[in-house]
């Protein structure tokens, strides 16, 4: 299936958008669904932007399907009608889809790893616990210096906050998270970033992937810590 350029309006970068579904590259500090009335989000920048685009009366539904933390950077989905609604959401319940991540940690991380914690939420944050649900996560690294790694991650289940708290249960927390490694004065944010999401097209049957590139502070992060990589 032959996908557009993305094209970039109204404070949103479309990646790709038919029918049934709108992809889009979420920067980094913009809530993906608000918290309070009047909260900027992704989602209302997306009904804005359907609207706008196809030249829609009324309200526009748009499907939430997944979400990223709100300083987390990359592809996020969503449903333009119910049916798509429906089957993506049971495709991200069952794990149908394939979500890539790529993270920079602290210290030199293991070449390839496997991790599995039940996580609990708490006030504080999520923590290892064993009234808590399975999460688990593979990763490899692309890169290192002596004080960081750069990790390709796949996420094999979807719980709050899992990279961030997986990665720091295993010695290996996120640059620049203030919640589960510290703070750094080198990026403003846990440096993580949805890299990749691959699934089949909810109504054609089509295999679709959608990438977004990484973000101006992620990759100069990247380069200050000299990690090469030829991604990058």
């Amino acid at each position: 299936m032959s996908l557009p350029p993305p094209t970039a309006a109204a404070g949103l970068t479309v990646l790709f958008v038919d029918n049934h579904l709108l992809v889009v590259d979420k920067p980094a500090g913009l809530l993906t669904q608000s918290a309070e009335p009047g909260d900027d989000n992704l989602l209302d920048r997306g009904r804005a932007w359907v609207k706008g685009e196809f030249d829609k009366p009324g309200q526009v539904f748009l499907g939430l399907v997944h979400r990223l933390d709100r300083n987390v950077s990359g592809v996020v989905l969503f449903a333009r009608t119910s049916k798509a609604a429906s089957r993506l959401s049971d495709a991200f319940r069952t794990r149908a889809i394939d979500k890539t991540y790529l993270a920079v940690v602290a210290g030199v991380a293991p070449r390839f790893g496997a991790l599995e914690h039940p996580l609990l939420e708490q006030d504080r944050g999520v923590v290892v616990d064993p009234r808590g649900k399975v999460a688990r996560l593979t990763f490899r690294r692309l890169a290192a210096t002596g004080g960081a790694s750069l990790l390709e991650i796949t996420l094999l289940t979807g719980r709050k906050h899992q990279i961030r708290a997986q990665l720091a249960v295993a010695g290996h927390p996120l640059v620049g998270d203030p919640r589960y490694g510290g703070r750094s004065p080198l990026i403003a944010r846990p440096a993580l970033h949805a890299s990749r999401l691959a699934f089949e097209h909810p109504v054609r049957r089509e295999p679709l992937t959608f990438a977004a590139p990484l973000p101006a502070d992620l990759a100069a992060l990247i380069a200050d810590l000299g990690l090469r990589w030829p991604g990058v």
